[in-house]
């Protein structure tokens, strides 16, 4: 299975985490990184050429810090961009049909502030429905997300687990199956 990971960070340099598990990717043959704000430092996307990237792969992860309960900027405009009636979907868009999508995200919170009992009431996979639909959206399997929580605690055997748990997520999770 051909993987590509599109990571979304606007500063990747000053990203423990982020930076952490982009090093780790890189070590891997089967998986591409691509890097969105080191590629559109200008944020002018190159349509045709992220459509080649994702027909060539089976599986996408989005790699991102949550940003205000969302996505960063750019990777809201690479789905606005790059996901287009006609060729993602609609009568004549296929070129997603039976990709697998998923999420790799870290957040400053801790585990327990996403619960609806904690200080920002919803879980994660609550955050990430957005995402979900637009997989349904456009005919891809939805994977199950990756996260790390709390990421102002950094340790160095924290970033090699939290590392190498994503690679093996990454390699072995499966879609999520709707009922």
């Amino acid at each position: 299975m051909k993987t590509l990971v599109i990571v979304a960070h606007p500063n990747l340099e000053a990203s423990n985490w982020n930076k952490s598990w982009v090093k780790e990717l890189h070590k891997n043959d089967d998986i591409t990184v691509h890097e969105l704000y080191n590629t559109y430092p200008d944020e002018n996307i190159n349509v045709a050429k992220e459509q080649q990237l994702i027909e060539a792969h089976d599986r996408i992860i989005f790699q991102f810090p949550l940003y205000w309960y969302s996505t960063p900027p750019l990777l809201k405009k690479w789905f606005d961009s790059v996901l287009l009636y006609g060729w993602a979907y609609g009568p004549e868009g296929t070129k997603t049909a039976g990709k697998e999508i998923g999420v790799a995200t870290s957040t400053y919170g801790t585990a327990a502030s996403y619960q609806a009992t904690g200080s920002n009431r919803f879980t994660l996979e609550e955050i990430l429905r957005p995402i979900e639909a637009l997989a349904e959206f456009i005919s891809a399997s939805y994977l199950p997300h990756f996260s790390l929580n709390d990421t102002s605690d950094v340790t160095e055997e924290r970033l090699v687990k939290s590392s190498l748990d994503y690679i093996q997520h990454i390699k072995t999770v499966k879609p999520v199956v709707v009922k």
